[in-house]
């Protein structure tokens, strides 16, 4: 596996400057995380127009960072950049280094949101899904998490969303979320640069 990631880290570093890398670039910002799914869900999607999804997400917030931080700290593994020279999209900075690889806290953030997202919207379910896979995958194109710790952030963001499921509280927050969804999805404004993210989300990665 560790020669595998290495190889894709390489190949997907012909990714600068492209439109997949700029898409990486937005994808930085774990808050925007809402706007970047508009395209999926097909309308804007912004935070203070969903006082009760975004209450949701914060609470659902800190169990990610509790699902991330422990097995960063098991595994201690660094970041590709640190392995291998290649350019990344942000900048290096030591606590970004210091921060283990593995598994990928955006990746877990992302898929964890999207799986929420899916379930609120269903028949845009798919669509939630394929970018909140990218959002993920873009921590791949950016260079700073290898493929396999995107992969484990996915696989850590299902387990910790079934057991949050099992919480009437958690169960409560989303049945206020999709009421407010549904208002939103009636008469919210289109999402916009939806062409430009498509073709971005079209490019094949390594």
């Amino acid at each position: 596996m560790a020669e595998t990631d290495r190889a894709i880290f390489l190949s997907s570093r012909a990714l600068q400057g492209g439109p997949r890398w700029g898409m990486a670039i937005n994808d930085l910002s774990e808050t925007r995380i809402l706007g970047d799914l508009s395209c999926a869900a097909g309308v804007q999607l912004r935070a203070r127009d969903l006082p009760a999804l975004r209450g949701l997400l914060l609470k659902m917030a800190p169990d990610v960072s509790r699902a991330v931080s422990r097995p960063k700290k098991a595994w201690d593994r660094p970041r590709p950049y640190l392995v291998d020279a290649g350019p990344i999209c942000t900048k290096p900075t030591a606590g970004l280094a210091r921060s283990p690889d593995y598994p990928s806290g955006h990746a877990t953030w992302g898929w964890s949101v999207g799986l929420v997202m899916a379930e609120l919207i269903p028949d845009r379910a798919s669509a939630i899904l394929a970018r909140s896979r990218a959002f993920g995958e873009s921590r791949l194109v950016c260079g700073v998490h290898n493929a396999s710790s995107v992969a484990a952030g996915r696989t850590n963001a299902e387990a910790l969303v079934a057991v949050l499921h099992g919480s009437p509280a958690f169960r409560a927050d989303l049945d206020d979320a999709r009421r407010e969804l549904e208002t939103v999805l009636r008469t919210g404004r289109p999402a916009t640069g939806c062409d430009a993210e498509a073709a971005a989300m079209a490019t094949p990665l390594p």
